[in-house]
């Protein structure tokens, strides 16, 4: 029997009709989980409510296995390129990566497609309705954040389609991410460099500490070599996790001295075939992120070979099978959009390369490909930067790696209630030197852009995901 107060819970959903812009709505205003109030308080993550959540909601994550993926950059490069691999060996793939560029859908993916609007208001509602009886018995604290109601939504809907497999991309840290409630096949972490420190710590070691917190005793763990003290923390939280090592280094091309290449198209061997990398994602610190993804594909594979795994969660008994062909397609077809993206907007405009660098690490990589696109006979491109970034991030460094780059910067806030100010930002740009103005907005800045740069220069919109989402999706409808 419905009590007065349940009533009104389903009354409220019937009348919403659980539509999509609803539900969109609801999950917005849980945003700002990582805003700091004015009294200097932040949200307290703790992975006992998101336990809770997910048991009231019939513990979706325990249907269907996974594999998870920490790091501060590559995440979602490996991640889109991994499940990429799986779909082409014929598996039908959950996709679950963020933040997004241009809808919320994103996120949540199935064999490379959105979740569908009328699944994700549906599912939205499920997780609101059931969080919201659980604040009310005093079983949580308060309703869950953006960030957990989209895990447990996105973990709903992989369990629902029965997908053989889901690919996870930590949020944050990893120790206490909302994810972290999955028991992975395989554990991943890409490189690690210094973002969200007033979060995960203020050190290479203490953010290193915190992704190593993925890792599952008597588990697998896929990485690369990095920095050394990055090294030295996640070796010995795995050593005393008795974790199984495996390390990439084998699927990373043969270097050439002095080659800085912007396409990524080489020959590996791979399961004991030689196969043609042809990857579109573009710029060389990708090959990291192709390697950790070749190497989990391979893994995957020999599954069935060992003791170690829960094989109550592999949809095929005989683990899974993929081929060289089967990696050698998955990388040609992978997709990641806004990562060293050339848009083609019209044919008289400079060319508009988008790329979503918003840490210091990515600003190098950034650095590191526009090097490569200019031929050494050549004289340089007039290049524009169009920046606008979260004012949490390393604005001062980011500045005078990437700025001094460029003939012009155009600045512009984030659309992003934690958007830097164009008086940072003004800032940071003082102390490199470049003639700079600034726009209003993210469409102003473009149009400023285009008419300050030559037909035949470049322009880079970079500094953030939102930044980079909300151009490429005016630049798409142009």
């Amino acid at each position: 029997m419905l009590t007065p107060e349940r009533h009104n819970q389903r009354a409220s959903i019937k009348i919403k009709g659980m539509s999509y812009t609803a539900a969109i709505d609801g999950l917005m205003s849980l945003a700002g989980e990582l805003q700091v109030t004015a009294g200097g308080l932040r949200r307290k993550f703790e992975l006992g409510h998101m336990r809770v959540l997910m048991a009231a909601l019939g513990e979706p994550q325990m249907k269907f296995p996974s594999v998870l993926i920490a790091g501060t950059n590559g995440k979602g490069s490996t991640a889109a390129t991994l499940a990429s691999i799986l779909h082409e060996a014929g598996y039908t793939m959950g996709l679950y990566t963020s933040p997004h560029l241009e809808r919320v859908n994103e996120r949540i993916q199935f064999n490379g497609e959105p979740i569908e609007d009328e699944q994700f208001a549906r599912l939205y509602f499920q997780v609101d309705d059931t969080a919201r009886q659980l604040v009310t018995k005093a079983m949580l604290p308060a309703m869950p954040s953006f960030f957990e109601t989209l895990t447990a939504l996105a973990f709903l809907a992989f369990a629902e389609r029965q997908v053989d497999i889901a690919i996870l991309e930590v949020g944050m840290g990893g120790r206490l991410d909302a994810t972290n409630i999955v028991e992975p096949l395989l554990s991943i972490i890409t490189d690690i460099s210094l973002d969200h420190t007033e979060w995960l710590g203020p050190t290479i070691t203490d953010i290193a500490r915190e992704k190593a917190g993925i890792l599952r005793r008597g588990g697998t763990l896929i990485t690369l070599p990095q920095h050394p003290e990055a090294n030295q923390a996640i070796g010995e939280i795995a050593v005393s996790l008795e974790v199984r090592g495996v390390s990439a280094t084998e699927y990373l091309p043969a270097r050439t001295a002095g080659s800085t290449p912007f396409h990524n198209q080489y020959p590996l061997s791979v399961l004991g075939q030689v196969i043609e990398v042809n990857s579109p994602l573009a710029g060389q610190h990708q090959q990291r992120n192709l390697a950790l993804a070749i190497a989990a594909a391979v893994e995957l594979g020999r599954i069935s070979n060992s003791d170690s795994y829960n094989h109550n969660l592999i949809s095929n008994c005989n683990s899974y099978n993929i081929s060289a062909a089967h990696i050698e397609a998955g990388i040609r077809k992978a997709r990641w959009p806004g990562r060293l993206e050339f848009i083609d907007a019209s044919q008289r405009r400079p060319k508009i390369l988008l790329d979503v660098g918003h840490n210091p690490a990515g600003a190098w990589a950034l650095r590191s490909a526009l090097s490569s696109l200019e031929p050494e006979d050549a004289p340089p491109t007039t290049k524009t930067l169009v920046f606008g970034c979260l004012r949490d991030k390393a604005i001062d460094e980011i500045a005078q790696v990437l700025f001094p780059l460029f003939d012009r910067v155009v600045l512009t806030p984030v659309h992003s209630p934690r958007s830097a100010s164009l008086e940072r930002l003004l800032e940071a740009t003082a102390r490199t030197g470049v003639p700079v103005s600034v726009a209003e907005n993210a469409q102003e800045a473009v149009a400023a852009a285009i008419a300050q740069t030559p037909e035949d220069g470049l322009i880079v919109v970079s500094g953030s995901v939102y930044l980079v989402g909300e151009v490429r999706s005016a630049l798409k409808t142009q």
